[in-house]
């Protein structure tokens, strides 16, 4: 939304940082956000389709590998449990039928006619939900980028703009232990991961967290956009002699304020679901 040449003179200011809407604007109408249903259940069915879309959407941008990668989304109904994908279907293929709703124990208590559960993704997931209440979905895939960064063992540098979304606000977990079979594993990532909305997974891979779906992928989809232009810009400073310039802390601590918050990565993210819907023709919502 480009600023109005008479906002000021109209009463219109940009928004502050930390405020509900996205402050990389002036404002004249209002950004979208999440809707509010009254009905519980009503509001599971609408965020399933969402958490369906957002699957087709990792398959669309390649963040498969064969069975590996997961999304989930806590319940609202019952939000000590979460619902995430059966374990062997393509995240291409999955429509919200298709899911599965898992407790704390584990346990498959409902959802699609393939009932497998990844223990990697209920391990991970599980106590990501249970450390971190303000946690809605949380997401990890083996991206190709993402998880050749994730062998430097080092964050990101701020040396983008769309890097200063993670400035002060990812983490990098420097173990590997193989696949996270153990419950001991996945609390130890989440505490690692803290408060923040993202992860570098030693020799692994990306995890991002948010408050919900929306903003949760797209921090996916710009976290390995984000490791992408690094490698390539490490790698032609290298070649040059040199290094990449980076963002001082008072520009990227602005930044952030603008682009970093869970209402800005919901806003962000609108154009991928609009998409996707558009490219299926809903058919995910079956």
């Amino acid at each position: 939304m480009a600023p109005h040449a008479d906002s000021e003179k109209a009463g219109v200011a940009p928004n502050e940082p930390g405020l509900d809407e996205p402050s990389a604007a002036l404002q004249v109408g209002k950004f979208p956000k999440p809707p509010k249903f009254a009905d519980k259940h009503e509001e599971r069915e609408y965020l399933k389709g969402r958490l369906a879309a957002a699957f087709r959407i990792f398959g669309k941008y390649g963040f498969d590998e064969g069975v590996a990668g997961h999304i989930t989304l806590r319940d609202p109904v019952e939000p000590d449990t979460f619902w995430v994908n059966p374990f062997g279907v393509a995240f291409s293929l999955i429509n919200k039928s298709d899911l599965i709703h898992v407790n704390e124990e584990g346990e498959i208590i409902g959802g699609g006619e393939t009932r497998l559960l990844n223990t990697a993704a209920f391990m991970i997931h599980s106590a990501i939900h249970k450390a971190r209440p303000d946690v809605i979905a949380a997401a990890h895939s083996h991206s190709i980028y993402g998880r050749s960064f994730c062998t430097l063992g080092r964050k990101l540098d701020t040396i983008t703009q769309d890097a200063c979304s993670f400035h002060g606000d990812h983490v990098l977990y420097e173990s590997f232990n193989g696949i996270v079979l153990a419950a001991e594993e996945g609390e130890n990532i989440a505490k690692c991961l803290g408060n923040k909305k993202a992860a570098l997974l030693q020799n692994h891979g990306l995890l991002t967290v948010g408050k919900t779906v929306e903003e949760t992928v797209f921090w996916f989809v710009s976290l390995e956009k984000c490791c992408q232009a690094q490698l390539l810009a490490d790698a032609a400073a290298g070649g040059r002699g040199g290094e990449t310039k980076k963002i001082d802390e008072e520009d990227a601590v602005y930044t952030f304020k603008a682009i970093g918050s869970p209402m800005a990565g919901y806003f962000s993210a609108k154009p991928l679901f609009d998409v996707i819907h558009k490219e299926t023709g809903g058919d995910y919502l079956q």
